[in-house]
């Protein structure tokens, strides 16, 4: 036995080791990776619906709120749940129906995903596309 194991190591042993080399640097990349992709993870996933705050305001409606920062002593009033870490107090779209960044000179219908990418403090309201369209700005199409 120990014969035909010495003559299959001498006959692939070029093979043998190239073989377990190139899995060892795979593995090693691979877990490098991991550790790498969980640092650029650690920020919380935020998903925004708005099939979901309907839901929140019907509930918020119908029964006192046990959502922190939201006020239930008016529960015929609509109430706006506001991110406690960042506090992004956007304007909806009846109040901005277009939107543009200060830093572009593109402006959006305010459902559009585009627009929601705009950081607030870049964030320029307008309440016509003309009013937008006057100050030079092109009108673009929502995805």
């Amino acid at each position: 036995m120990s014969t035909k194991f010495r003559q299959f190591w001498q006959k692939n042993e070029t093979k043998i080791v190239l073989l377990i080399g190139f899995s060892l640097i795979s593995v090693i990349s691979f877990e490098f990776g991991v550790l790498k992709g969980s640092k650029w993870q650690s920020k919380p996933l935020v998903i925004e619906s708005l099939a979901s705050e309907a839901a929140q305001a019907k509930t918020a409606s119908s029964e006192p709120s046990k959502i922190p920062g939201v006020n239930s002593a008016t529960p015929n009033l609509p109430t706006e749940v506001k991110n406690v870490k960042n506090n992004d107090s956007r304007p909806n779209s009846n109040q901005c129906p277009y939107v543009g960044s200060k830093n572009s000179t593109k402006f959006y219908l305010a459902n559009c995903s585009w627009a929601k990418q705009i950081k607030s403090e870049n964030l320029v309201c307008f309440q016509t596309a003309e009013e937008a369209l006057a100050q030079g700005r092109t009108e673009s199409k929502c995805n």
